[in-house]
């Protein structure tokens, strides 16, 4: 049986200007460089994981500080695996997991036949959406939740129906569950997607959706059928079979581990993935085994001290989950529960091995659980000195920080294209940036004249020179504004055709940005840019600028 993980997120006006600011450009060279000799007289710790270390980084590598970290006080880091350790291909994985979808619904939920004809555009949904289960609606926001772009099904919504539909109440809405739901992970995306083609299929054939169900029905048949895919083992036995058409190879995996354990931090890994699929996806990212090549064995435990499989998160992070830990022997996969020492095969394992009495003792797995276990078996003793990576804002972040006090890393594997486009934009930015002063300036005159023509008291002669005046600013302005207007559109639709720009919504940072700024410590486009930098970095965020500052001081 498979489980993988899911969460939410967003930032700051320092998020885009940091990317423009900072003087490390897209081409950068980068040299081979030693550790120099620790400050406090420790000795030289040899050739850091990455050759690219202590040079101008890449933008696209570098990680991002919202809350300064001194990696000198982190005794423990842990990571996630998928999405974070292990990078799906969305062409293939989640085009496969849109099939299977696709197919229980037909099958098992009495859909029409029809929908197996349809396809998936994977670039079509990107994360910090939200769906509107009523209306058949997809939304993208900003940081003060104020709907920017709408959708309903794959029909963009006009101004006029937005504000109606979101703008013209007298109580704000949260955009929460259970009448909203959020594509805070890339797991999400496709069944995003297969929503949003089922609310054009009911508008156009409302008699072929089965019992008449209305969008949120839809909805709920929607997650009822990607739970199937993943309770009957569909996507794990496909990409099991062959992880090199479903996962992304990085040869830097190892080499960070090794860098963190060298370097005297404790690693450890927490995925909710059961054991049988956490150990074929670790054996490709960290021996490149697959099944039908070398057989797969236990040899990338020794990168870490604990593993936690079936963890059940976000509930792992309560201190007060009371969840039974079972210690998982590797070679049989049996598990031993830890309070009776009583010995259970995992589910689905009709043949079960006793656990061998000679297996040499390392790293130790286990399966549920929660975090007062791992405390304990790591002997961790304040929470700050955990540092934990992961991919989803509310199942690896949230928790982890606002619950714990954890310190966090968010993967944003959409991170690397979009600081690449901001550097290559970053001239149509500053167009847009004069183009709204300008804007603001004309209008500012133009309401002045309209003031003195009203409550000025002037002459019939000033009056016919104030009014052919304010005609012309008015002309000026709709000049600028349709100027403003395009070339926005056009920068915006070079990041996404559709939704444009990942962190931002207009001028605003956008839901998914702000969450970020929440509860990401650091964020960065690959858990292995950690491998970049120093095991003993100071992490510093940039500097925060209100309004009024903004213009003095960002220059």
């Amino acid at each position: 049986m498979l489980q993988m993980s899911d969460g939410r997120m967003e930032g700051s006006n320092q998020l885009a200007a940091s990317y423009i600011m900072d003087g490390a450009g897209i081409d950068d060279k980068t040299s081979q460089f030693r550790h120099d000799v620790r400050s406090d007289g420790g000795l030289d710790q040899g050739i850091w994981s990455s050759s690219e270390g202590a040079s101008k980084i890449d933008m696209r590598k570098q990680i991002f500080c919202n809350r300064s970290l001194n990696m000198k006080n982190i005794v423990a880091v842990g990571f996630d695996m998928d999405y974070t350790l292990a990078q799906y291909m969305p062409e293939t994985f989640e085009s496969l997991a849109y099939n299977g979808t696709i197919k229980k619904l037909v099958y098992d939920l009495g859909y029409p036949p029809e929908l197996l004809d349809w396809s998936f555009d994977w670039k079509y949904m990107v994360r910090g959406l939200v769906l509107d289960k009523k209306r058949g609606n997809i939304l993208k926001m900003d940081r003060h939740k104020y709907v920017k772009v709408a959708y309903h099904g794959f029909s963009v919504m006009s101004k006029e129906d937005k504000i109606t539909t979101y703008g013209n109440t007298l109580l704000r809405e949260a955009f929460d569950e259970p009448d909203y739901a959020l594509i805070d992970t890339l797991f999400s995306l496709a069944e995003a997607y297969l929503f949003a083609q089922l609310v054009d299929f009911k508008d156009s054939n409302p008699g072929k959706v089965p019992n008449n169900a209305d969008y949120s029905r839809m909805y709920k048949d929607v997650r009822a059928a990607v739970d199937l895919c993943h309770r009957d083992g569909t996507l794990k036995q496909m990409v099991a079979k062959d992880p090199k058409k479903y996962i992304n190879e990085d040869p830097s995996i190892v080499p960070m581990f090794k860098m963190l354990r060298d370097s005297g931090r404790a690693t450890f890994l927490v995925t909710n993935s059961l054991w049988d699929y956490t150990n074929v996806v670790m054996n490709f990212l960290c021996c490149g085994r697959t099944l039908d090549g070398s057989p797969c064995n236990h040899d990338w435990l020794e990168n870490f001290d604990v593993v936690i499989t079936g963890s059940s998160k976000p509930s792992f992070f309560h201190e007060d989950n009371r969840a039974n830990l079972f210690e998982v022997e590797p070679e049989s996969g049996m598990l031993l529960n830890t309070d009776n020492g009583t010995p259970y095969p995992q589910m689905g394992n009709t043949s079960p091995i006793l656990p061998s009495k000679g297996l040499k003792k390392g790293c130790r797995v286990f399966q549920g659980g929660s975090v007062g276990h791992l405390h304990k078996l790591l002997s961790i003793e304040s929470s700050s000195q955990v540092l934990y990576v992961g991919d989803h804002i509310y199942g690896d972040i949230l928790r982890s920080k606002k619950v714990l006090g954890w310190r966090t890393m968010l993967v944003v594997p959409e991170l690397e294209r979009e600081v690449e486009l901001l550097w290559e934009y970053r001239d149509t930015r500053k167009e847009l940036r004069l183009l709204r002063k300008e804007r603001d300036l004309i209008e500012d005159k133009i309401h002045h004249l309209q003031w003195s023509l009203k409550f000025g008291g002037v002459n019939p002669e000033e009056k016919l020179k104030f009014s052919s005046k304010l005609k012309e600013l008015e002309s000026q302005r709709e000049e600028v504004r349709l100027h403003h207007q395009q070339t926005q559109r056009n920068c915006h639709q070079k990041f996404h055709k559709v939704w444009g720009q990942l962190m931002k919504t207009g001028y605003q940072n956008s839901r998914f940005a702000h969450q970020v700024e929440r509860f990401a410590c650091l964020y960065t486009s690959q858990v292995t840019n950690l491998s970049l930098y120093s095991p003993d970095k100071y992490y510093r965020p940039s500097e925060d600028f209100m309004p009024h500052e903004f213009d003095i001081l960002a220059i």
